[in-house]
């Protein structure tokens, strides 16, 4: 039996830092990047490496020392065979990857500038998982955390009722198309989860209303999702609910961060892989506040580390890391009644 198995997206990620202005453009940050067309340019600097739901988390999971194993969708081409050869030389189990004849391997380029970063990105074997990849009679694990790319997101009612049917415990962070597109059949098997993990945004969106009324939306979430709801607020830190209880936190301050991408996916895993260790039941409206506390540091440590890289999950934490660095025992958890 695995102590884990995450179920989700595999990509090979170009990270590429560039120096081109900014125009004016209606988007969040109000700016796009400005680059001439039919030009070429030099990069600043450059990165090849592994990204994707699943893998992130894999990595972190083996890192904490779990045996990790993932399932994904991969093509059979050179960056399928880098995805697998970085999950082998991780201590992931690969034995449940998938690889397709007839598409290419996801893939995606970010280009890295001020902090921030555009990605783009070609869906390709990672969004295309499907209930006949699945081999669910052997996938024995304690955890199953799942995010699912693309469509995919319509495995998700087959694979939290296997969790039940399975005894296996199941997180999940939906992605924004999951939300968006399959709300209802979100809602509906939200009574499988154990742990469930979103953004600020994303918890406004499956609670329908605003996120400045954080305790508010955990009511409402509270009432969909019987286990743990995380919601991460970027530089603000993360509030947690058990049912219970709103646990509030800030981040561990330190150098600029370099690359935000993969922070959510280090700090979903990290609070599993705090769980996991603390050995915590998940018990509707009896769980542990000591190691709902220890997950919340390991979550939060996790997530500060990754990205003071470039890369999603490059600088990831091991367990010996992580307690062995006095700071991370000694982050700030505000507790209150719902």
């Amino acid at each position: 039996m695995f102590d884990v198995i995450t179920i989700g997206s595999a990509t090979i990620d170009f990270f590429v830092k560039t120096n081109f202005p900014f125009v004016p453009w209606d988007t969040p940050l109000k700016q796009a990047i400005a680059i001439p067309f039919g030009e070429k340019f030099s990069a600043r600097d450059s990165l090849i490496t592994t990204g994707g739901n699943a893998v992130n988390t894999a990595t972190t999971f083996r890192r904490q020392g779990l045996k990790t194993a993932t399932v994904i969708k991969i093509g059979r081409d050179i960056p399928g065979e880098m995805i697998q050869s970085r999950l082998h030389l991780e201590g992931v189990e690969n034995k449940f990857i998938i690889r397709d004849n007839s598409i290419d391997t996801s893939r995606s380029v970010l280009l890295l500038q001020n902090g921030e970063r555009s990605i783009i990105t070609y869906q390709g074997a990672g969004a295309s998982l499907s209930i006949t990849d699945l081999k669910f009679n052997e996938y024995a694990s304690k955890w199953w955390y799942v995010s699912l790319a693309g469509d995919s997101y319509k495995l998700f009612p087959f694979i939290a009722k296997k969790a039940k049917e399975m005894g296996v415990k199941l997180a999940i962070n939906p992605t924004a198309k999951h939300l968006r597109d399959g709300k209802s059949q979100l809602i509906a098997n939200l009574k499988y989860v154990d742990f469930l993990v979103l953004n600020e945004g994303e918890a406004a969106l499956l609670a329908g209303i605003s996120f400045t009324n954080g305790t508010e939306v955990f009511r409402k979430i509270d009432k969909l999702a019987p286990g743990i709801v995380a919601i991460t607020g970027g530089d603000k830190g993360s509030m947690i609910s058990d049912g219970k209880n709103i646990y509030k936190t800030g981040i561990f301050r330190g150098k600029k961060a370099l690359d935000r991408t993969g922070a959510g996916d280090a700090y979903g895993a990290g609070f599993v892989a705090g769980l996991i260790h603390t050995k915590e039941k998940c018990e509707r409206l009896n769980f542990d506040s000591e190691k709902i506390k220890y997950a919340v540091r390991l979550a939060t440590a996790n997530a500060a580390s990754v990205v003071q890289k470039i890369g999603a999950a490059e600088n990831a934490l091991s367990r010996k890391d992580f307690n062995n660095t006095a700071k991370y025992q000694k982050l700030k958890i505000d507790i209150q009644k719902i």
